[in-house]
């Protein structure tokens, strides 16, 4: 009997299908003008890496180059006319300044060509993420996502992201002035940094839908009409921030279809998200570790059948019961992987986070895997045509 009950829960999670939305992309890293390593890049992969992980079925619809470097599950939408998104991100081991600028400058080296409606699958869906990284998403083509799909998540930065069209700098516009803004009543949750978070006049947008706004050691913070909340982080050292937030939204979305709070799905997305920035590039997480997240899901699941059954997907923002036995769970989980990890893909450092981000390079074999054998960064960094994507972006 519980047996069965088990497996039609579990059906219920793989009957859901979701709508992934956001283009492949190659990553140089860069510090201190050195190339400490390249990997695959782009929302859509981060995302993808904790939704296969934990069970939850998409489509997925994104472009790639002639130069497409990396093998994925699921497949892009290749153009032999474009080269894959490139971008180089440089780190710098001087600190912030006082005023807090950041120690990261992202360059958009060049593009692939933008997502189109019509490059939609003409399908229902129970969710839809839109993850552009480079301008890739119209305007209209967010607009058919939401027609096409019952809630929708959105990163941020799909929207607000501008280009210098000189070096290709990562620059911000208010969302007022995305070309996106009318669209804001239609959108389920809004996902963005605290870096971003001032782009999008929090108080304006929360009266429309959920907004998530990530702050790295400090965890998260939930609002949404009625309400706020913090969400607790979870510690680690940070060795590459790259693609946590993508992390966090992929857990936060997989946590929702399995049945969890809002508030409880984003603690998921937390702990994802400290899993991240502890490796370099796209990281890799133990099928162990996975199972036992699943395992742990289900039978949270299982204890509110009838409750998690009737509830719209995301419509509850109060902390469950379990919020703080959901987190002590993951913080154990987080204790035996650093426990028993071992250097086929992650390292651990005595020393400061700087080093590291050299030691992973040095002893982990796991870097092989994400190291191209012709390194992209071989490329001088070229001026684009920003026409192309002035639709995006402005």
């Amino acid at each position: 009997m519980v047996k069965g009950g088990e497996n039609s829960q579990s059906d219920l999670i793989m009957n859901r299908r979701g709508l992934v939305v956001g283009n492949y992309c190659h990553d140089v890293l860069i510090k201190d003008n050195l190339v400490i390593g390249e990997s695959l890049g782009g929302a859509a992969s981060f995302v993808s890496n904790v939704l296969d992980g934990l069970s939850i079925q998409c489509d997925f619809i994104s472009k790639v180059g002639f130069d497409f470097a990396y093998s994925v599950s699921h497949l892009p939408i290749q153009n032999s006319s474009f080269k894959t998104t490139l971008f180089h991100a440089y780190f710098s081991s001087i600190p912030a300044d006082k005023d807090g600028n950041r120690d990261r400058i992202l360059k958009r080296v060049h593009s692939c060509d933008p997502i189109v409606p019509s490059d939609l699958p003409d399908l229902d869906f129970d969710f839809g993420l839109a993850v552009g990284v480079a301008g890739e998403i119209l305007p209209q083509t967010l607009e058919r996502m939401l027609d096409l799909c019952r809630v929708v998540f959105v990163d941020i930065q799909a929207l607000i992201r501008v280009f210098d069209p000189i070096d290709g700098t990562v620059k911000h516009v208010g969302l007022r002035e995305s070309g996106f803004f009318h669209l804001l009543p239609r959108i389920g949750f809004l996902k963005a940094s605290a870096e971003e978070a001032p782009f999008v006049d929090i108080e304006e947008a929360r009266k429309w839908c959920c907004v998530v706004v990530t702050d790295g050691k400090d965890g998260c913070r939930v609002y949404w009409k009625d309400g706020e909340l913090q969400i607790s982080p979870f510690p680690t050292t940070q060795v590459d921030p790259t693609g946590a937030g993508d992390s966090f939204l992929g857990a936060l979305v997989a946590g929702l279809n399995w049945g969890l709070s809002v508030p409880d799905a984003a603690l998921l997305g937390n702990f994802f998200g400290s899993l991240t920035v502890g490796q370099i590039g796209l990281p890799k997480f133990e099928l162990w570790l996975l199972q036992r997240i699943k395992d742990d899901l289900l039978r949270r699941r299982l204890q509110c059948v009838g409750q998690c059954e009737t509830r719209t997907v995301g419509s509850e923002f109060r902390k469950s019961v379990e919020h703080e036995d959901l987190q002590a769970s993951l913080a154990v989980a987080a204790k035996l992987l650093s426990t028993y990890s071992n250097q086929d893909y992650h390292c651990n450092s005595q020393n400061s986070p700087d080093n590291a981000v050299g030691q992973c390079m040095n002893n982990c074999s796991n870097c092989e895997q994400k190291v191209l054998v012709n390194p992209l960064c071989e490329e001088p960094i070229t001026v684009e045509d920003q026409s192309r994507h002035t639709a995006s972006s402005a």
